[in-house]
């Protein structure tokens, strides 16, 4: 299995740098290219999350079994990560006596985390497809979660007064999002699939292996192509603060939860594993989005990001050997 984290860690780094190296071959006037970075990034982001993981979902989830009555709970330890992240990041900026912009994109870093492309591919590359299948029903929730809670605390920090937003409009952006609207649809899709008897076609097994890697590189050339280092040193109290949050006490909280569900004696202990690894990810590239919207500490969250993002370095080792104790 030791294949399986170099595998993982090999294809998190290409799809990296190679964002990286493309944004300064462009910047040095190596190479031209026909759009502008910006929007070669979004369009990269728009192709994984738009084709490739709706893709790959649907066929997960059609031959998932989550006959469990326990596994129920799975989208609810999701929901709890994130939530538990933003409190912890909060009483961290506290205690670091931050300004309110710095606060907010604290609270916004440890909180949102990148469970889909990155989480998604470890569990895809280390369990195969019977892992993966869990990720969308552990993340069932997480966009609704940052649309609805997360943007408007987000916006809160943005000003010394604090703006009110009702709910029902936080709710509507929500429900016109379009990147929520196919995340939820390839969900459904594929639970009626599983539910309707109907066989899934052997090729699919093929399509998942390309559709899985590809997705996560394509989200991961896109964050490349905007990654900064400058500011890194001037944070590192701040990102060792996530690290400790995001690394460390959400995956303890969370997998332990997870155990005393019963999920280690679930098909081999996949659920657990499963939650072990998707609880302990980086900070999701998304979380920049609220930040930059709000005029928060941007620099900050870039740091936050490439540090977490890099420290998979030291992380993914780690918890490929947690996971094969069970």
């Amino acid at each position: 299995m030791i294949d399986s984290l170099l595998v993982s860690l090999s294809i998190i780094f290409f799809g990296l740098m190679a964002g990286y190296i493309i944004q300064k071959l462009v910047e040095r006037r190596i190479i031209q290219l026909p759009i502008s970075l910006e929007t070669l990034r979004k369009l990269l982001q728009k192709i994984g999350l738009l084709f490739f993981i709706p893709i790959s979902f649907i066929g997960a989830l059609w031959i998932v079994q989550l006959k469990n009555a326990k596994l129920a709970a799975l989208p609810l330890l999701g929901v709890f990560a994130l939530l538990i992240g933003g409190a912890l990041g909060f009483i961290a900026a506290k205690l670091l006596r931050l300004g309110r912009k710095e606060t907010g994109s604290m609270l916004t870093c440890a909180s949102f985390s990148n469970i889909g492309s990155i989480g998604g591919l470890v569990c895809y590359i280390f369990f195969g497809e019977k892992g993966y299948a869990l990720v969308p029903v552990y993340k069932l929730f997480e966009q609704l979660i940052y649309f609805a809670i997360g943007l408007p605390i987000a916006k809160i920090f943005s000003t010394n007064t604090i703006i009110k937003e009702k709910l029902l409009s936080r709710l509507r952006q929500v429900a016109t999002d379009i990147f929520v609207i196919v995340a939820l649809a390839s969900v459904a899709i594929g639970i009626l699939l599983n539910l309707s008897g109907i066989k899934r076609p052997v090729f699919y097994e093929t399509v998942n292996t390309i559709s899985i890697p590809a997705g996560t590189i394509a989200l991961l050339a896109s964050i490349g192509l905007a990654m900064k280092f400058g500011k890194v040193k001037k944070y590192l109290k701040e990102c060792l603060t996530v690290c400790i949050i995001k690394f460390m006490l959400v995956p303890i909280t969370i997998s332990a939860s997870a155990f005393f569900l019963g999920y280690g004696k679930i098909s081999e202990g996949l659920p657990l594993k499963v939650v072990i690894i998707l609880s302990c990810m980086p900070v999701a590239f998304s979380a920049l989005i609220p930040i930059s919207i709000y005029d928060l500490d941007l620099d900050l969250a870039n740091s936050c990001w490439l540090i977490t993002t890099f420290g998979l370095i030291i992380i993914l080792p780690i918890l490929y050997y947690i996971v094969n104790l069970f």
